[in-house]
């Protein structure tokens, strides 16, 4: 069957479900099917689908799926090294590993994610100020690049294509498998304390004062306080617990792993939920949720709290919804996510859940988003008078010295993406080297240059009306 065979034509979206895209999809079973199906003339790899914006959508053409390469390679207990294949999921390896007392290293704020999405966005957590991106745990991986060579990679070999293809979203070529470093764990279990904030310059005291003494740290605002109480809010602090830490009751298990979501947004809610009313109330229970976190919490609600709910992204209705983060530095960070924070919250755009966290040092990758500084990520229901207002925001973060995370970004114009991102030249000149032919793109490349405009290629397009 041809790559581009009518019966494989699907169509495809984002986390965000704000765009969907006509793509003709692949899906190997093993490594070595990868080169047969690899189609010259434009191609990108997707995993679980979890990037929010078009990362992962080749409209009118290619999109390698590689889930179905989930199969572990090797596992060295005495290191704590998870060798396997690049569709392997988080949510699989806590499944597998953590009753034997290992946990992934780094995590973002899914487990629904692959390893090789992991790599391809440099995925954070609520760490990374002391562990840094998914890039420090892993060791090596195999690539299969544009001209249908398959290579070992790893910071000693070919370390070019190692520190490009974190952050690179895809773009270099397809990581089949990779090594791992995971954590070694006494329980599942978390010790946490909530620590309330009264208004933004307290938030700031409490995350610089809290990520001295925790690695994990992360706040939830009130969308809702503005003027003297804007940045009111929650920060959530915590560290893995040992054995010997949890009451008696957790102790019977330590190592229990949470059961798959048991709520299921089942449809696409109708727009008419979303408004400042139920905004408000949704806003509240975040709000006292947050505030009311026991001694102990369980992974699942201490990382992945959304993951409970399947399909929760259904709850933004059909037109989706754009997750907006964004880095700026702390030299004058206060003032400037001050401004950022009333440009947002006086817009009318009904923004929903956020979460602030400090940032530590930027990673080699060359286009990683994390770097040293004050990190927001909030979503909007995507409404006609969305794209004016990231713009907005856009400019302001430039301005900053910040930058838009590509993970989350469906929006971002290809002039402010390279002057947030200045290493981008220096990651197209070793694309041209490894992909002259730009054989690897996707909607996110061409809007932002990193792949060439097709003559009279389909478009993503937003979904629903408006």
């Amino acid at each position: 069957m041809s790559s581009r065979d009518p019966a494989r034509a699907v169509s495809l979206s984002g986390w965000g479900a704000n765009l969907r895209a006509p793509c003709f999809l692949v899906e190997p079973e093993c490594p070595e099917d990868v080169p047969r199906e690899l189609d010259p003339v434009g191609t990108v790899p997707r995993g679980l689908g979890r990037s929010y914006g078009d990362a992962a959508l080749n409209a009118g053409g290619q999109v390698i799926g590689l889930t179905r390469l989930d199969r572990y390679l090797g596992f060295d207990a005495a290191a704590g090294t998870l060798s396997c294949e690049a569709g392997v999921s988080l949510a699989r390896i806590i499944s597998d590993f953590a009753p034997r007392g290992f946990f992934p290293a780094i995590t973002p704020g899914t487990k629904y994610v692959t390893v090789g999405g992991c790599i391809a966005n440099d995925v954070h957590g609520k760490a990374h100020h002391v562990q840094g991106s998914f890039s420090t745990c892993v060791e090596r991986f195999q690539m299969l690049l544009a001209s249908g060579e398959v290579v070992n990679v790893s910071r000693e070999e070919r370390p070019d294509l190692f520190w490009g293809t974190f952050g690179g979203m895809g773009l270099l070529g397809v990581v089949l498998s990779a090594t791992l470093r995971l954590r070694k764990i006494e329980t599942t279990y978390f010790r946490q304390k909530a620590l309330p904030a009264r208004d933004l310059d307290d938030m700031f005291r409490i995350l610089e004062e809290s990520d001295r003494t925790f690695p994990y740290s992360v706040a939830t605002l009130d969308v809702f306080a503005k003027g003297a109480r804007l940045g009111r809010g929650v920060v959530v602090v915590g560290d893995h617990a040992t054995r010997d830490e949890l009451p008696a009751p957790l102790r019977e298990d330590p190592l229990r792993v949470g059961p798959p979501p048991r709520v299921t947004v089942p449809f696409d809610l109708p727009d008419i939920t979303l408004n400042p009313l139920s905004m408000r109330a949704v806003n509240a229970l975040i709000q006292r949720l947050q505030a009311s976190a026991g001694a102990f919490g369980h992974y699942d609600k201490f990382f992945y709290p959304l993951d409970m709910i399947a399909d929760w992204n259904r709850g933004y209705g059909r037109r989706g919804f754009t997750q907006y983060q964004f880095v700026i530095p702390f030299e004058d960070g206060p003032r400037r996510m001050r401004a950022i924070l009333e440009t947002i919250f006086s817009a009318g755009e009904l923004p929903f859940l956020n979460v602030l966290k400090r940032f530590g040092p930027a990673g080699l990758g060359v286009l990683s988003f994390p770097r040293e500084g004050y990190t927001l990520a909030i979503d909007f229901p995507v409404r006609p008078s969305t794209p004016a207002l990231l713009r907005r925001l856009d400019a302001m973060v430039l301005e900053a010295g910040g930058r838009v995370y590509l993970g989350k970004d469906a929006f971002l114009d290809a002039p402010t993406f390279h002057a947030m991102y200045p290493a981008a030249s220096a990651f197209e000149e070793l694309k041209a080297r490894v992909d002259p032919s730009s054989v690897f793109t996707s909607n996110l490349a061409r809007r932002v240059g990193l792949a060439p405009k097709l003559s009279g290629a389909a478009r993503a397009q937003p979904v629903g009306p408006g």
